[in-house]
């Protein structure tokens, strides 16, 4: 990847996960402003999955296809009040680490995780407009590692 991130064409892959996927796509929408205003001859491939539990596998497969430079997952993790859904959220999250650390591919989470969420207009405007945000961050993530200039390794 070339240092000069504003003229690259990155290809990045974007999962989203269904559960509450009127809130979670709007992390996809953020994402999607955010990146062409710092890349416009990027390209984004969107892939859906249920749940978030879903989302590493499908990462690594991407991941090891050789055709993204980076991989963005979108999710909600709620408490349904029968499992911990704060064991999920780390499966996910650690699954995408071990994932990225195995292919080299970078990889990104808008993975959240609210300690309180309840389907009421209150709570669905907050999380619709955070997940917003967090989608724009994302890219300015993606900009800032695929920008980074990576020395060559030391032969030994």
């Amino acid at each position: 990847m070339t240092s000069n991130f504003e003229t690259s064409s990155p290809r990045i892959a974007f999962i989203r996960a269904r559960w509450h996927a009127d809130i979670v796509d709007q992390a996809y929408d953020g994402f999607c402003a955010q990146i062409s205003k710092h890349a416009p001859a990027s390209s984004t491939d969107v892939y859906n999955v249920p749940g978030a539990f879903e989302a590493p596998l499908l990462a690594k497969r991407l991941a090891k296809t050789g055709k993204y430079d980076a991989i963005v997952v979108a999710a909600l993790v709620v408490d349904g009040g029968i499992y911990r859904h704060d064991f999920v959220a780390d499966a996910v999250v650690s699954g995408l680490m071990s994932a990225q650390l195995e292919t080299e591919v970078p990889m990104f989470s808008v993975s959240l995780t609210p300690h309180h969420f309840h389907s009421t207009e209150d709570h669905i405007k907050f999380y619709t407009d955070h997940f917003l945000k967090k989608g724009a961050e994302a890219a300015n993530a993606v900009r800032d590692v695929l920008a980074l200039e990576i020395p060559a390794p030391v032969a030994a």
